[in-house]
């Protein structure tokens, strides 16, 4: 089994000593990354003189926010696979190689998908406040997808994958949450694989400050329904069960 090549995107606005962490961590994988492709959102800090002094590839989002700056990176990679997270986050040790292995030993999924755990903040609420976090976001976002979403700090998936849907994502819209517009374009056929084993730890800071919470809230509901009509749940539901991939894909 010959490898594959693995890409890491990480989008970051003036969060140099987050990345840092996460550099670091990459640095320590037990599956080296193929490339690091930190998309710099207008920083004003010193994230990209971090990211370059590290080794990874710098490059400017075209356009203004998460949605812009992920679709960013993910058009600049050219491994096979494109895996991406936060500038707050830090990957387990073998959390390339666990994507490596379940692309290679599953050849049906298209995505993957994983959970987190808080690396600050309270410490009782390190590993509870990420699992209720994200069990709301399934319960709230399946049931409209017509199967898993993706959860942005820890996901990756196939460059073809990529190529598919690219002209479809809202990456001008910077109300969206680029990961839930990421799964609508995927799915409802393509498969989208949930792994509970594919560690990643992120920061609690946005779960602790009232406005964003309520942003996250916000940018969620219009993630959804920017998609409709076309996408309305009995539509996705229909397309999924007779296996139609969407007519808009590019």
């Amino acid at each position: 089994m010959v490898p594959a090549s693995v890409s890491v995107v990480i989008p970051v606005k003036d969060d140099a000593e987050m990345l840092a962490r996460c550099l670091d961590a990459l640095a320590g994988q037990s599956l080296a990354a193929f490339e690091i492709i930190v998309v710099d959102d207008g920083s004003t800090d010193s994230s990209a003189e971090v990211a370059r002094s590290r080794g990874a590839t710098v490059v400017p989002s075209l356009g203004s926010g998460i949605p812009a700056a992920s679709a960013t990176g993910y058009d600049t990679a050219t491994g096979l696979l494109l895996a991406r997270l936060d500038a707050d986050c830090v990957p387990d040790a073998d959390w390339l190689e666990r994507i490596e292995h379940r692309f290679a030993t599953e050849p049906e999924v298209e995505a993957i998908t994983g959970g987190a755990r808080f690396h600050d903040g309270p410490r009782a609420l390190r590993r509870i406040g990420p699992a209720l976090y994200l069990g709301a976001y399934l319960l709230a976002t399946a049931p409209a997808l017509g199967h898993a979403p993706l959860f942005g700090s820890n996901l990756a998936l196939r460059r073809t994958t990529w190529l598919a849907v690219r002209g479809r994502v809202h990456r001008d819209d910077e109300l969206v949450h680029d990961d839930l517009d990421l799964a609508f374009h995927v799915g409802p056929v393509r498969r989208i694989l949930i792994d509970r084993d594919l560690g990643m730890t992120m920061s609690s800071r946005p779960f602790f400050e009232g406005r964003a919470v309520f942003t996250r809230l916000r940018r969620g509901v219009h993630s959804v329904v920017v998609h409709w009509p076309h996408d309305l749940p009995p539509r996705r539901w229909i397309r999924r069960l007779r296996g139609e991939r969407s007519t808009l894909e590019s």
